[in-house]
């Protein structure tokens, strides 16, 4: 369980990023970390990682708090940033040298990796593309199995194969012990991967939900109208008519689409609140 009480945090104490932030996030399950470009979520995984300090309010990963960086805390999570800087070390020296730090570290399971995004074991970092680097070091992460992998834009450089091979690979190693937070902007590239959503805008969290309980509460369709006097929490044009998001007072049976889900909760989340407060 990674829990955050009253966080607080900012570059400058007249610029606070979080106010007052409580989360709750389980294990079992891969969120999605949405927010418009500097609301903070790359600052909120480094402060989950132990990287950056609460201005005030408590973090704590599995009953541990990421500030004192214990061995017992770091052995447990694996983050991989959104800009990664490759050392100028071969494949074999940095697994030699890094994967004494993480106990559940499978070598198998590494090659086994590397193979299915279609990369050799040898070579030197440095010399390796962006693409080529982010697949070594998602794989090197996937094999820690640690109880939390944190993952800051993973599909930034990736093709499209690459990308359609992070998620069976994600989906692969999911466990009920282990939580997987993944932030992007790529939506469309992770939507039938995430299993639970959480959305920060302004200092503030403005969701925190399961995709089950999004499309039980919201409606997701097509009209070729907007019928008179229907509220709706978003709303766009296309060729096929207006797509829409709506309270699901019906009960109807729709896809969530999360780059919708995102717009509407961002530009309306007083009504977000509102429905998912019934």
């Amino acid at each position: 369980m990674i829990q955050t009480r009253n966080l607080s945090f900012g570059y400058g104490r007249q610029n606070l990023l979080f106010r007052n932030m409580d989360l709750s996030l389980g294990s079992g399950s891969i969120y999605g970390l949405l927010g418009k470009n500097g609301a903070g979520k790359s600052t909120l995984l480094k402060n989950l990682a132990g990287l950056l300090f609460p201005s005030s309010g408590t973090i704590t990963v599995h009953d541990l708090e990421p500030r004192k960086r214990q061995v017992s805390f770091l052995e447990t999570i694996y983050f991989i940033p959104e800009e990664i800087h490759a050392p100028s070390l071969s494949t074999g020296r940095y697994v030699d040298l890094n994967a004494p730090f993480y106990p559940k570290f499978d070598e198998t399971q590494f090659g086994d990796f590397l193979e299915m995004f279609g990369m050799k074991r040898e070579g030197r970092l440095s010399n390796l593309s962006l693409g080529q680097q982010k697949k070594f070091l998602i794989s090197f992460g996937l094999a820690c199995n640690t109880r939390v992998l944190l993952l800051d834009e993973p599909t930034n450089g990736l093709d499209i194969p690459s990308k359609a091979r992070f998620r069976q690979l994600l989906a692969s190693v999911l466990t009920e012990e282990r939580t997987v937070i993944i932030s992007t902007h790529q939506i469309r590239d992770l939507d039938k991967l995430i299993d639970r959503v959480v959305i920060i805008e302004g200092g503030e969290l403005l969701l925190s939900a399961s995709v089950r309980d999004i499309s039980g509460k919201l409606c997701f369709k097509t009209v070729e109208e907007i019928p008179a006097g229907t509220e709706v929490l978003y709303a766009e044009k296309s060729l096929r008519g207006t797509a829409i998001v709506l309270e699901n007072v019906e009960r109807e049976d729709s896809n969530v689409n999360l780059e919708q889900l995102f717009l509407g909760v961002t530009e309306n989340p007083e009504l977000a609140k509102r429905i998912f407060e019934n």
